[in-house]
């Protein structure tokens, strides 16, 4: 995993909508949390969720029981500045994902848009799945996104792995069943394209 302090750097001294990765509005994470069929009382963990504008349209649309887990605490920061008052109902958790101890079983979803392709090492990938297996709930539900196939080599000045669904699908292994998948085009604040994966996994329930 990437250092603390290098994403530290990057939130204290970029504006929020300035880096590549920033969408006005993250959609297509919506769309698939929504057709989890999730209550909008379940525990819903939104994983390098940082400064993301996610939190604050799943609160909008009425979801209650929410967790944001970031290395960067400026990233936090930031989300909770522009959140206000609402940001009191979230539980915002500064850590590694590769190295935090979750509570067993505690969210019914697990929503990550660009972090997994930070793990370039195979032990932080591993490390990073069994955190998965721990927290998330039995035939829970589990979105991840990542650079697709002919994505970016590199991010942030980091290099970053790339994957089609069937690739990243083999990452998570037998203990998950891949329900859905899509590629997608981002539009960076830049101009730019970048092609996305997106993979839907259902957690098994034994």
């Amino acid at each position: 995993m990437q250092s603390k302090e290098h994403w530290e750097g990057v939130y204290s001294t970029k504006a929020m909508d300035s880096v590549s990765w920033f969408q006005e509005h993250a959609e297509h994470s919506l769309q698939f949390i929504e057709g989890t069929g999730a209550s909008p009382s379940a525990p819903i963990i939104d994983i390098g969720g940082g400064a993301s504008t996610l939190v604050d349209d799943l609160l909008v649309k009425g979801y209650s029981n929410l967790t944001v887990l970031d290395l960067s605490v400026a990233a936090l920061s930031a989300a909770r500045i522009r959140i206000g008052p609402s940001a009191d109902a979230v539980h915002w958790i500064s850590a590694d994902i590769t190295k935090v101890e979750l509570p067993v079983h505690a969210f019914d979803v697990w929503h990550d848009r660009a972090v997994f392709h930070f793990l370039t090492a195979p032990e932080d990938r591993h490390a990073y799945v069994q955190a998965v297996l721990r927290a998330v709930k039995p035939g829970g539900h589990v979105i991840v996104a990542t650079f697709a196939e002919d994505g970016p080599t590199q991010c942030s000045g980091l290099p970053v792995m790339r994957y089609s669904a069937a690739e990243l699908y083999a990452e998570f292994g037998e203990r998950f069943t891949l329900a859905q998948h899509d590629k997608v085009e981002h539009h960076t604040p830049f101009g730019t394209v970048q092609q996305f994966t997106y993979c839907y996994f259902r957690k098994s329930v034994s």
